[in-house]
């Protein structure tokens, strides 16, 4: 995880997504988007990616 920009927060995930913070902490959960986590405080952070790819699916 060596190049932060290509990673988003919780919170700039679910803006861009356009849903709440607990919708990705529940697709975390069920596998439908994979969180990763900051090696030193541990925060999820989600790569912009796998955004694209949810994104794609959505406008489906």
């Amino acid at each position: 995880m060596a190049n932060f920009k290509e990673y988003l927060t919780v919170k700039e995930a679910s803006e861009i997504l356009g849903v709440t913070v607990m919708t990705l902490h529940r697709w975390d959960a069920k596998g439908k988007l994979k969180a990763r986590r900051h090696p030193i405080n541990n925060y999820r952070l989600y790569k912009k990616e796998d955004l694209k790819k949810v994104l794609s699916k959505i406008s489906k």
